[in-house]
């Protein structure tokens, strides 16, 4: 299952000096809804390797304005702190595998 990323636990979570996959999303937004499970498969598929989480855009504004988030979903990949890659709209698991390996 993927982390719940908010306003709290961002800080906490970019320090813990893994790569990090950032899933923005909102309970209305269709495609979200279809990309979820992808992203909780891969939460657990990489557990222990990637910190996949999910980031409401609705409540973690200060969140969304620092990746720049205009669309969702919109994935963000970051490593060492650093934003290396984003993928916007619904994606198959095969993609985001591809760009979550390119991370580790």
């Amino acid at each position: 299952m993927a982390l719940k990323i908010t306003k709290e636990n961002y800080e906490e979570i970019l320090g813990k000096g893994m790569p990090v996959v950032i899933d923005f999303w909102a309970e209305w937004c269709g495609p979200c809804r279809m990309i979820a499970p992808i992203v909780d498969e891969l939460a657990e598929e990489y557990d222990g390797k990637v910190i996949i989480g999910k980031c409401d855009v609705d409540s973690n504004d200060d969140i969304v304005a620092q990746y720049g988030v205009r669309n969702i979903p919109t994935l963000v990949f970051i490593k060492d702190g650093k934003q290396v890659d984003k993928h916007v709209g619904a994606a198959s698991k095969d993609a985001l595998k591809a760009k979550i390996d390119a991370l580790v």
